[in-house]
Formats: structure tokens, C-alpha cells, sequence
């Protein structure tokens, strides 16, 4: 008789470097959209060893017909080699199907929406890059936000009290 092996339950791959957590604080964010990114061997080797990377003041900007996020700062290692010139805040290209960058480009220039990067994470050994097409918001709906989480907490609070 022939055993049946078992197949082992494939783990959540989806591991988070960095999330960009003001994004939806400054920006009405529509729609995601999931990227493959260029990196050196020196910036996945920082990642891996203790996420080094920061994604708070990046944008993705479109440039000759691709995209390139700008502004995002990874770390250097100090088991970097000596001999490489490391720019931590380099542009990085990112990687998309022609389609879906024609219609992100076409986003920004025409209806005035920008691309934000909101989270950097590893899917199945690789860096993954989430950004929204994302509209700025307004100070006084970053006021009216706050004020809606505030009611939201305290009502939270209130009906915890009760019980």
C-alpha cells in the first residue's frame, strides 16, 4: 500500500520591511496596485537583516515611459563592501506590464492623481512595493478625519464602560 505524503501548508510569504503609515493621513488613496522593484545586492541585504528602509517622504514619478520611486531611503549594511559607492536615497525603477503603467501615467498627467508608496514588503524571496493612485487631501479633511476617529474612540470607549 502507498502512503499519501502530506503537503506542507505553504506559509504566508507576505513579510512587511516598511509601511508608509502618513500616507493615508495626506492622501485620499483609490486604487493599489502591487510592483516589482530594481534593487542592488547591497539594498536586499540590508533589508534582510533588519529592514532598513523608509518610505516616508518617497513618491513615484513617471519618467520616459516607466515608473522610478524617488526619495525612498534604505540603509546601508556595515557589512557593505568598501569599494561600492552607496546612495541610500537613489531611484529605484520599478517593474509593471506596459498596460498598467500606460494607464497609471495617463492617471497622474491627465486627471491629477499621484502615486504613493504605501508599503514595501517580501512576497516569496523577492521586494514587493504597494503604492495607491491617490488624490491629495485637504487640511480641513485631515481635520474632519481626526475628528471622526476621535468621536469613534470615544464612543468605543463609552460602550466598553457599559459592559
Amino acid at each position: 500500500m502507498v502512503g499519501r505524503v502530506k503537503k506542507k501548508k505553504k506559509q504566508d510569504s507576505s513579510h512587511n520591511i516598511t509601511t508608509n503609515r502618513k500616507a493615508s493621513h495626506d492622501y485620499h488613496l483609490e486604487e493599489r496596485y502591487e510592483a516589482g522593484i530594481v534593487l542592488h545586492g547591497w539594498e536586499v541585504k540590508s533589508m534582510r537583516a533588519n529592514n532598513r528602509a523608509n518610505l516616508k517622504e518617497s513618491y513615484i514619478t513617471p519618467n520616459g515611459g516607466e515608473l522610478f520611486l524617488i526619495g525612498a531611503h534604505v540603509s546601508p549594511d556595515a557589512t557593505t563592501s568598501t569599494h561600492e559607492v552607496v546612495n541610500p536615497t537613489r531611484s529605484r525603477k520599478l517593474l509593471l506590464h506596459r498596460v498598467e503603467i500606460n494607464r497609471l501615467i495617463g492617471s497622474v498627467e491627465r486627471k491629477g492623481y499621484s502615486l504613493i508608496p504605501t508599503r514595501l514588503y517580501w512576497s516569496d524571496g523577492r521586494v514587493k512595493l504597494e503604492f495607491a493612485l491617490a488624490k491629495g487631501k485637504k487640511q480641513y479633511d485631515k481635520r474632519a478625519a481626526i475628528k471622526a476617529r476621535d468621536i469613534e474612540r470615544d464612543r468605543d470607549r463609552d460602550l466598553s464602560r457599559l459592559k
